[in-house]
């Protein structure tokens, strides 16, 4: 049985950061791309951070600068160090695993608020 999930959100205040860390068992960790992805209230969902099993990445143009993401194919985790962060980055946090056309599986997200 496949599993991602998510771990790491939380409140915080503008300026600040969080990591969230998405932790896959059930596949071949390695072999996957990987991606964080975030959905607001009333938004669509929309791209955070892709990662490929070669290690080239790509960020949605809202986080770029901001936000870096990492893998650890030993430990089938995947990271996202979110800094500066800002009111709008509010939203809920999920985690993807797919091959190069598509995403397989989803986690169940994790709630990140941006408040003062």
């Amino acid at each position: 049985q496949v599993q991602l999930v998510e771990s790491g959100g939380g409140l915080v205040q503008p300026g600040g950061s969080l990591r969230l860390s998405c932790a896959a068992s059930g596949i071949m960790f390695s072999f996957y791309r990987m991606g964080w992805y975030r959905q607001a209230p009333g938004q669509q969902r929309e791209l955070v951070a892709v990662m490929t099993n070669s290690g080239r990445t790509n960020y949605g143009d809202s986080v770029k600068g901001r936000f870096t993401v990492s893998r650890g194919n030993a430990k089938n985790t995947m990271d996202l160090q979110m800094n500066n962060l800002k009111p709008e980055d509010t939203a809920v946090y999920y985690c993807a695993a797919g091959g190069s056309g598509s995403w397989s599986y989803w986690g169940q997200g994790t709630q990140v608020t941006v408040s003062s």
